[in-house]
């Protein structure tokens, strides 16, 4: 396994615009994700039918498949046999079905590499009416935009909230709608990189829980904003108020329900755009201050089943990762991603790995073959430009903040 490895763009980015939608528009929309959702679960349900007929066919008998090819026929089918779907266009349906034969393919991938059932993608699951949000994808052949509005097949046409200008013609379009009713097009163009001044730096960077990110320059670490505890005691009570209006099984929610319902995914998206903002705005500081990153290939998922999960959580490791490669991929900038694997227990001086891995309570690395003594984190940032084959000589560091000097014997 290589300890490093250069992250790349995948040559398109997203860029998302909010829709002015109209009362025809939407009406539009949501007739469309009626089919789409029907569509979706009819392939469910075809993927439960195949696996039983191969887990009890009888001897002999061939093996039966669940692939793009024959959902592709049950959809032809079921658009001839039904006039309520030829009323919709063809082209989010298709697209619906590619989705799900992605889903299924992912899952049964880890299915064959016997991953633990924790490490697994889920099979898809049905849409449920009250609870799935519309989401409809559009291929170049399915919209078209002009005058500023964007058009989509079936003669839903929508407004476009136009922040920036598009640099170059979209090769699809999804069309969603938040928690919040708020909707959005999110169109996938060809990237294209910003390169930024060359300034001869390099940057190491260890992600944590106490500390979102420690780095070899102490002016970029970025602490712990907590933006969910902070929100944490006006969640609480939105939740309460949802607790107390619960409707019964099967029953619509109350007025009140729904307004504590919409109080509480309001304070949920206030937080994660604050996230969001403060991993894009460190990302930018770290991508222009510095040629080169190597950063910590961290895969936070298990942090959720441990007494750290909520913390683990609002520090947002993973949207602050992801935030850092696009930025650097949108600057031209080389991003290292090193494996995670004992960067707490070799010293960044000489290499030397300690014999057992260090409890979280020690914060301080001692290194018991050269000496040199640092905060942990710090000592973890420096092995990431070390794996990576940057050369430490271009942090911003003379030695190991706190080493002490290394004296020959």
């Amino acid at each position: 396994m290589t300890t490093s490895q250069v992250a790349e763009g995948a040559g398109n980015a997203r860029w998302t615009f909010r829709l002015r939608v109209s009362s025809g528009a939407r009406g539009g929309l949501l007739a469309e994700w009626r089919r789409c959702r029907w569509i979706w679960n009819e392939c469910c349900a075809k993927s439960k039918q195949t696996h039983l007929w191969n887990k009890t066919r009888p001897e002999g008998a061939e093996k039966r498949t669940c692939g793009p090819a024959q959902l592709d026929k049950m959809l032809t089918g079921a658009r001839r046999a039904n006039a309520w779907l030829r009323e919709g266009s063809s082209v989010p349906q298709q697209q619906l079905i590619r989705d799900f034969g992605k889903s299924r393919a992912s899952a049964q991938k880890d299915i064959k590499e016997r991953l633990p059932v924790r490490h697994r993608a889920g099979m898809p699951r049905f849409k449920k009416k009250r609870e799935a949000l519309p989401s409809l994808n559009y291929t170049r052949r399915g919209f078209r935009l002009k005058d500023g509005r964007l058009h989509l097949a079936g003669g839903i046409t929508l407004s476009v909230v136009w922040s920036r200008d598009l640099l170059a013609d979209p090769t699809s379009v999804r069309v969603y709608q938040d928690s919040l009713g708020h909707w959005y097009a999110s169109f996938v163009v060809p990237a294209t990189v910003e390169h930024l001044p060359e300034t001869g730096r390099v940057i190491g960077i260890d992600w944590g829980v106490k500390e979102t990110a420690t780095t070899t320059s102490d002016a970029h670490d970025l602490p712990h904003a907590e933006h969910g505890r902070k929100a944490a005691a006006r969640l609480s009570g939105y939740q309460r108020m949802m607790a107390r209006r619960k409707p019964a099984r099967g029953q619509a929610g109350s007025k009140g329900y729904r307004r504590a319902k919409r109080l509480t995914a309001t304070l949920h998206k206030k937080v994660a755009r604050q996230r969001q903002d403060t991993g894009r705005k460190w990302a930018k500081s770290v991508v222009r201050d510095h040629d080169a990153i190597a950063v910590e290939d961290f895969r936070p998922k298990f942090l959720a089943r441990s007494t750290m999960a909520r913390k683990a959580a609002d520090a947002a490791i993973s949207a602050t990762k992801a935030a850092l490669v696009e930025m650097g991929r949108k600057h031209g900038r080389a991003v290292h991603l090193v494996h995670p694997a004992y960067t707490t227990m070799d010293c960044a001086r000489c290499g030397a790995r300690t014999k057992h891995a260090l409890p979280l309570s020690e914060r301080t690395y001692a290194c018991i073959a050269c000496g040199a003594v640092s905060p942990r984190d710090k000592n973890s940032a420096r092995v990431m430009l070390v794996r990576a084959g940057l050369n430490p000589a271009g942090a911003d560091r003379g030695r190991p903040g706190g080493a002490r000097p290394h004296l020959a014997a």
